[in-house]
């Protein structure tokens, strides 16, 4: 990875749609607002908006950490954009400030951390993974 300064910035925006709303994966009863994870997907994609450029070819960052704040309900149509400032960097973890807000308020804040990964590294140990899953499920009990 290219050295990331903190400061650097990226940003995501998603228009909230039915399918993004708590009450259709998680709780019926609930009013149709955003879901928390959906929330917390923006910024997360905002953190990779911001390290995308810094990446080596081959490279991608993980999420590690997630320290999430909701703060406010935001309803279908809306337009959620949300914010990733990296605050730190130790070697391969970059650490990152982040919010989310709507046309109206700001959402959601927190921290957020990513990992820099090799994703061939990370092909090989998750073939790995499968193949003993594999042996565990074929192993006679």
């Amino acid at each position: 990875m290219k050295r990331i300064s903190t400061g650097t910035i990226g940003r995501f925006t998603l228009v909230v749609r039915p399918e993004h709303l708590a009450n259709r994966f998680k709780d019926s009863i609930l009013p149709p607002v955003l879901a928390t994870p959906v929330m917390i997907m923006a910024m997360e994609n905002a953190a990779l908006n911001a390290a995308r450029s810094y990446l080596e070819p081959g490279e991608s960052v993980v999420g590690t950490t997630v320290n999430i704040q909701h703060l406010a309900a935001t309803v279908v149509g809306q337009t959620v954009t949300a914010t990733a400032e990296v605050t730190a960097v130790d070697g391969r973890r970059i650490a990152f400030a982040v919010s989310a807000s709507d046309e109206i308020e700001e959402i959601g804040k927190g921290t957020h951390e990513r990992m820099v990964i090799e994703v061939a590294r990370l092909r090989q140990r998750l073939d790995a993974k499968i193949a003993r899953l594999a042996d565990t499920q074929a192993a006679p009990r």
